[in-house]
């Protein structure tokens, strides 16, 4: 049996993110899975995600770190509560801040490896450091804070 992504744990109407909504058919669609106490999403860019020839567009990598790091955040809740995913009242979070650092150029037409790690956890406030890697070598790292969002709005 095939393990669930967490954003397959998203409610419904959370499920439409251009980065990470199983819902929205013109979006990224990225999952995002737990390996041990990381968590890696694997990317294939397609040929028009780029900035120019050979490489990846940095707007497009901003995005999958910011997925990447609100859906760590997201299952780093369940953990810290001690749940499963998808329990009540579901867990969903948005990025309060995005950092950044583009450290080399990300070649295109090869499967980005994304790794997340907690960086800390204080109340509904969750920090998480997002490494992109590609054929093995570090382009990109972010830091996402993000937060839980009230149960109102899941409903």
């Amino acid at each position: 049996m095939e393990k669930k992504a967490i954003q397959e744990f998203y409610p419904d109407n959370l499920s439409y993110c251009y980065g990470c909504g199983r819902l929205n058919d013109y979006g990224l669609k990225i999952k995002s899975y737990w390996e041990g106490n990381e968590s890696v999403c694997r990317f294939q860019p397609k040929p028009y995600h780029t900035a120019f020839l050979g490489f990846v567009y940095g707007g497009l990598l901003a995005s999958l770190i910011d997925c990447h790091g609100t859906g760590t955040a997201a299952a780093a809740g369940y953990r810290v509560e001690g749940r499963e995913m998808g329990t009540k009242p579901e867990l969903r979070y948005v990025t309060a801040s995005l950092h950044v650092d583009f450290l080399k150029p990300t070649p295109i037409g090869v499967t980005l490896e994304l790794r997340g790690k907690v960086k800390e956890i204080k109340g509904k406030k969750t920090t998480v450091i997002v490494s992109v890697r590609a054929q093995g070598e570090e382009c990109v790292r972010g830091e996402v804070v993000a937060v839980r969002i009230p149960e109102s709005m899941i409903k």
